[in-house]
């Protein structure tokens, strides 16, 4: 597992980090504080405070280049 944090500052941006993950088959979870969220999930990112860094786990064991690649656009 390995934990980035991201910016999701924006509609756009949400939409396009949801798109950009769910091409992996790999689990993503959003961490707000005590919250857990499915990050692909589009509810649950938006139940979240997004004006703050949130924390994201990937949960990949191989290919993990691949995944920080994509996330690059979304990382503080």
């Amino acid at each position: 597992m390995k934990t980035v944090q991201i910016s999701l500052n924006s509609i756009d941006k949400v939409k396009s980090f949801v798109n950009d993950i769910t091409k992996f088959d790999y689990d993503f979870d959003l961490v707000s504080g005590r919250y857990v969220i499915d990050a692909k999930s589009i509810m649950g990112i938006f139940s979240l405070d997004l004006s703050k860094p949130i924390d994201l786990n990937v949960h990949a064991e191989s290919n993990i280049d691949d995944v920080m690649e994509v996330l690059k656009a979304y990382m503080i």
